[in-house]
């Protein structure tokens, strides 16, 4: 066991004192911290930033919504100053309807208009559908199209109201909206949580998670493949055992993940409670994390001990991790869906998945607190039941491979590796 901790003391301080490791230190608060104080008000910026004038033609075959169309659009450009909708209305006759319609949609594909609106004939009583052209390259095209769905909705009600004889007070009064404040009981303040904050905390343990597990333990493979190839391998296995290498290198990476998710996640603490969002992280969620965190990170580091003894350069070893990383990249994916599901059938099959478990599971948490107490056992278990299972066949492949040069081994020899006694 001395010699163990020798080895981690070793990989830890040698760590420690390189540029890169400082650089983390200090460059991912900053940048945690700049973002929890940039996201609102990007957020506002996007609603209701300044965005160019975009022109719309419109042709309405009805003939009826004219000048409600023309009030939506002052209405609107009153209250979006900064967002204005140049509109151009067009008149088009039966007889040339199909000519004047191909004729708008190359002037949208050519830029002259950012989008063309042809109003079907029944639109008021509810009839045929009407079109809308556009160039759809970007996504402010796509948000362009439900702002002029609303307003030629908002056109088309107004005008069933006056074709029914409701004047405008009656009709302005029947829309008032209701008046209603959320009250968030679980919070000390009682005073609704952000929804944006709410979603982002659950991508923040994953995104954290997936720093300290694959960011930290990708200095396994670089170690490995520099000492091996410097020979100072042979050196290390003259004082140490394969294994005990091998464990020594795991711990002192983990006691530096440790190191760097903490400073990561208190800068992160600190600047959320500066905005009154402290509360939406708990004690438990912190526990929980740390529990993933060494379960996880001792399974994907042994894997990458292994692949990293095998390999006699990056190339190779990357070529390798290619299967593994498919296990952290789902989670990445997938996380939305999970944040919304957390006890649907495929979260918690994903749940059991143990390369992808602690993820996954740090997820659900953060995203559902009363997640039902025996599937967090159930999880934790399955990891301090897979963690030593694949240590011990990582340190067979290790023993062997890491004084092996020359061709990477193929799947067959490695499982010959594993029966070595």
């Amino acid at each position: 066991m001395r010699k163990i901790l020798k080895v981690a003391q070793r990989e830890y301080v040698e760590t420690v004192k390189t540029k890169m490791f400082l650089i983390s230190v200090f460059l991912m608060p900053v940048l945690v911290v700049g973002v929890i104080f940039l996201s609102g008000r990007l957020m506002r910026e996007s609603v209701t930033g300044p965005r160019p004038a975009r022109k719309i033609a419109v042709t309405d075959l009805s003939n009826e919504l004219s000048a409600e169309i023309e009030r939506a659009f002052e209405q609107y450009n009153t209250s979006h100053p900064q967002r204005q909708l140049i509109l151009k209305q067009l008149s088009a006759e039966e007889h040339d309807l199909d000519a004047r319609i191909n004729k708008l949609k190359d002037e949208v594909r050519k830029g002259k208009f950012d989008a063309y609106l042809v109003i079907a004939k029944d639109v008021v009583k509810g009839g045929d559908k009407s079109y809308y052209y556009a160039n759809a390259k970007k996504v402010a095209d796509l948000l362009l199209f439900s702002t002029v769905r609303r307003l030629l909705n908002d056109a088309v009600t107004n005008t069933r109201f006056r074709l029914h004889d409701l004047s405008p007070q009656l009709i302005a009064e029947l829309r008032r909206s209701v008046s209603m404040e959320q009250v968030d009981v679980s919070s000390k303040t009682g005073k609704k949580r952000g929804e944006m904050a709410m979603m982002m905390t659950p991508f923040f343990f994953l995104f954290l998670m997936f720093m300290g597990v694959f960011g930290i333990s990708q200095q396994m493979l670089t170690t490995l493949i520099e000492e091996k190839n410097s020979r100072v391998m042979e050196i290390l296995l003259s004082a140490v055992s394969p294994f005990q290498l091998m464990v020594g290198k795991i711990i002192g990476l983990a006691v530096i993940g440790l190191t760097l998710v903490s400073l990561w996640g208190i800068a992160a603490y600190l600047a959320a409670a500066s905005r009154g969002m402290g509360d939406l992280v708990s004690a438990g969620i912190v526990v929980y994390f740390v529990i993933y965190y060494i379960l996880g990170f001792l399974l994907f580091s042994s894997i990458l001990a292994a692949i990293g003894s095998v390999c006699n350069t990056l190339r190779e070893a990357q070529s390798l991790m290619g299967p593994i990383m498919m296990f952290l990249v789902i989670p990445m994916v997938a996380w939305f869906y999970i944040v919304q599901h957390p006890e649907a059938t495929l979260s918690v099959v994903l749940s059991f998945i143990p390369p992808m478990t602690p993820m996954i599971m740090i997820l659900r948490i953060a995203a559902h607190p009363d997640l039902p107490l025996f599937q967090i056992i159930a999880s934790i278990f399955l990891l301090a039941v897979s963690v030593p299972v694949v240590m011990w066949a990582s340190a067979k492949i290790f023993r062997t491979g890491i004084l092996m040069y020359g061709k990477t081994p193929k799947l067959r020899e490695l499982v010959r590796w594993l029966r070595y006694k």
